[in-house]
């Protein structure tokens, strides 16, 4: 039996970590297996990559260079870490995947959906998510949260306009794919977002 893989998604300072660890909390008192990863990264060859792709210190790479740096480091997760998990039963809680690149390189950078969309066939095969969580909340009050964490990697600095576009980029997917999406209010206080990703979980039981 498969396991279920859910993404968490959302832009800077949505509070992705915080609600992975939750709901990980959450389903492994329900019994069931959880594995924690994220995007770019998950590997240590994926991980290099990330750090490669956030760093403020490397070269800054070209908008295609990053698309096909972050497909790169895909391919080796998913082989390596979230195939293999989810051929296990386990269900994969995996923080950003293959809709931020849309929001990021295609709404944000610019690039075509088209060449992204042959990119993950290429790489993901049929592979998408069961659910994807979008943690929405105006950039502003992201950015604020960002800031406050202490130093900015290389998408964190850019500009309000950037973040608008991702934003969007990542609406637009939640308009298209409303049976894979659920859209939570991230700007609310802690405790409210907490509820929403509880009334998620009783969907997942619900339908199961």
């Amino acid at each position: 039996m498969t396991g279920r893989f859910i993404t968490i998604e959302g832009g800077e300072g949505a509070g992705k970590s915080t609600a992975q660890t939750f709901l990980a909390e959450k389903l492994t008192a329900q019994g069931i297996s959880v594995l924690q990863t994220r995007e770019p990264g998950g590997t240590p060859l994926a991980e290099a990559i990330r750090h490669n792709l956030l760093s403020v210190d490397e070269e800054a790479p070209v908008e295609m260079t990053e698309l096909l740096l972050v497909f790169a480091a895909r391919a080796q997760h998913l082989t390596k870490v979230i195939e293999p998990a989810l051929n296990q039963g386990q269900w994969v809680l995996c923080d950003r995947f293959t809709d931020a690149t849309y929001a990021y390189q295609g709404a944000g950078r610019g690039l075509s959906a088209e060449l992204i969309g042959k990119l993950e066939s290429l790489v993901q095969g049929g592979r998408v998510p069961d659910t994807v969580i979008l943690l929405d909340m105006p950039p502003e009050i992201g950015m604020a949260r960002a800031r406050a964490r202490g130093a900015l990697d290389r998408f964190e600095q850019e500009e309000q306009a950037f973040f608008e576009r991702v934003r969007q980029g990542y609406l637009d997917r939640a308009a298209r794919f409303p049976d894979r999406y659920i859209v939570v209010d991230a700007a609310q206080h802690l405790g409210g977002v907490q509820k929403s990703l509880e009334a998620v979980m009783k969907r997942w039981f619900t339908d199961a």
